[in-house]
Protein backbone atom coordinates (compact mmCIF):
# COMPACT_ATOMS: atom_id res chain seq x y z
CA UNK A 1 0.00 0.00 0.00
CA UNK A 2 1.60 3.13 -1.00
CA UNK A 3 0.84 6.75 0.29
CA UNK A 4 1.13 9.94 -2.22
CA UNK A 5 3.14 12.68 -1.02
CA UNK A 6 -0.37 14.45 -1.08
CA UNK A 7 -2.26 12.43 1.79
CA UNK A 8 0.85 12.44 3.82
CA UNK A 9 1.25 15.86 3.78
CA UNK A 10 -1.78 15.56 4.90
CA UNK A 11 -1.12 13.61 8.19
CA UNK A 12 1.96 15.58 9.17
CA UNK A 13 3.71 18.66 8.95
CA UNK A 14 6.45 19.33 6.64
CA UNK A 15 8.79 19.64 9.36
CA UNK A 16 7.94 16.08 10.17
CA UNK A 17 7.87 14.67 6.97
CA UNK A 18 11.64 16.29 6.18
CA UNK A 19 12.58 14.32 9.63
CA UNK A 20 10.82 11.22 8.50
CA UNK A 21 13.03 11.12 5.17
CA UNK A 22 15.92 12.02 7.36
CA UNK A 23 15.88 9.23 9.40
CA UNK A 24 15.25 6.34 5.96
CA UNK A 25 18.35 7.83 4.57
CA UNK A 26 20.60 7.78 7.92
CA UNK A 27 18.74 4.65 8.03
CA UNK A 28 19.47 3.18 4.67
CA UNK A 29 22.94 4.70 5.19
CA UNK A 30 23.69 2.52 8.04
CA UNK A 31 22.89 -0.23 7.05
CA UNK A 32 24.95 -0.34 4.01
CA UNK A 33 27.83 0.79 6.24
CA UNK A 34 27.05 -2.32 8.54
CA UNK A 35 26.88 -4.50 5.82
CA UNK A 36 30.51 -3.46 4.98
CA UNK A 37 31.54 -3.38 8.35
CA UNK A 38 30.60 -6.85 8.75
CA UNK A 39 32.19 -8.55 5.64
CA UNK A 40 35.43 -7.23 7.03
CA UNK A 41 35.35 -8.23 10.36
CA UNK A 42 38.02 -8.71 12.09
CA UNK A 43 40.03 -8.15 9.05
CA UNK A 44 40.15 -3.94 9.08
CA UNK A 45 38.82 -1.54 6.68
CA UNK A 46 37.50 -3.13 3.47
CA UNK A 47 39.80 -1.35 1.45
CA UNK A 48 43.42 0.14 1.64
CA UNK A 49 41.85 3.95 0.76
CA UNK A 50 39.04 3.54 3.09
CA UNK A 51 35.15 3.22 2.66
CA UNK A 52 35.31 6.41 0.45
CA UNK A 53 37.78 5.92 -2.02
CA UNK A 54 37.02 8.49 -4.94
CA UNK A 55 34.89 12.20 -5.78
CA UNK A 56 32.13 9.81 -7.52
CA UNK A 57 31.40 7.71 -4.19
CA UNK A 58 31.67 10.87 -2.25
CA UNK A 59 29.53 12.34 -3.82
CA UNK A 60 26.64 10.22 -3.70
CA UNK A 61 26.96 9.72 -0.18
CA UNK A 62 26.34 13.80 0.07
CA UNK A 63 23.31 13.60 -2.15
CA UNK A 64 21.97 10.67 -0.18
CA UNK A 65 21.97 12.67 2.75
CA UNK A 66 20.87 16.13 1.35
CA UNK A 67 18.13 14.55 -0.67
CA UNK A 68 16.16 14.40 3.13
CA UNK A 69 17.01 17.59 4.45
CA UNK A 70 16.49 19.53 1.25
CA UNK A 71 14.34 17.65 -1.08
CA UNK A 72 15.50 16.03 -4.45
CA UNK A 73 13.85 19.66 -6.79
CA UNK A 74 17.19 21.58 -4.89
CA UNK A 75 19.50 18.43 -5.01
CA UNK A 76 18.96 18.10 -8.60
CA UNK A 77 19.33 21.96 -9.36
CA UNK A 78 23.02 21.64 -7.91
CA UNK A 79 24.44 18.81 -10.03
CA UNK A 80 26.98 18.67 -10.77
CA UNK A 81 27.86 18.10 -6.91
CA UNK A 82 32.21 18.46 -6.86
CA UNK A 83 34.42 16.63 -3.95
CA UNK A 84 38.38 17.63 -3.43
CA UNK A 85 40.35 15.56 -0.33
CA UNK A 86 42.41 16.93 1.94
CA UNK A 87 43.87 14.60 4.08
CA UNK A 88 41.14 12.00 5.02
CA UNK A 89 37.80 14.24 4.66
CA UNK A 90 36.43 14.89 1.69
CA UNK A 91 34.62 18.14 1.06
CA UNK A 92 31.47 17.86 -1.52
CA UNK A 93 30.07 21.00 -2.74
CA UNK A 94 26.98 21.33 -5.18
CA UNK A 95 27.41 23.52 -8.65
CA UNK A 96 25.58 27.01 -8.92
CA UNK A 97 24.18 27.48 -12.32
CA UNK A 98 23.80 31.39 -12.85
CA UNK A 99 22.23 32.71 -15.95
CA UNK A 100 24.55 34.30 -18.51
CA UNK A 101 25.45 37.70 -17.56
CA UNK A 102 23.01 37.77 -14.47
CA UNK A 103 24.55 37.98 -10.77
CA UNK A 104 24.01 34.82 -8.69
CA UNK A 105 21.82 34.75 -5.40
CA UNK A 106 21.90 32.08 -2.73
CA UNK A 107 24.33 29.77 -1.96
CA UNK A 108 24.92 25.39 -2.77
CA UNK A 109 25.05 22.65 -0.49
CA UNK A 110 28.43 21.58 1.82
CA UNK A 111 29.01 18.17 3.16
CA UNK A 112 32.49 16.69 4.80
CA UNK A 113 32.64 13.41 4.64
CA UNK A 114 35.49 10.92 6.42
CA UNK A 115 37.07 9.04 3.77
CA UNK A 116 38.00 6.16 6.40
CA UNK A 117 35.02 5.46 7.83
CA UNK A 118 31.90 7.44 5.50
CA UNK A 119 30.97 9.30 8.33
CA UNK A 120 29.68 12.90 7.43
CA UNK A 121 31.56 15.61 9.38
CA UNK A 122 29.20 18.60 8.79
CA UNK A 123 26.35 19.35 6.31
CA UNK A 124 25.93 23.10 5.37
CA UNK A 125 24.39 25.35 2.91
CA UNK A 126 24.86 28.68 1.77
CA UNK A 127 22.47 31.44 1.43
Amino acid sequence: MSVDEGEMAGAYSTGEVNAMRLRAAVGLAAVALSIGFGAGQGQGPARADGYVPDEATAAKIAEAVLTPKYGEKQVESERPFHAELAGDTWTVTGTMHCPAGKACVGGVAKVRISATDARILSMTHGK
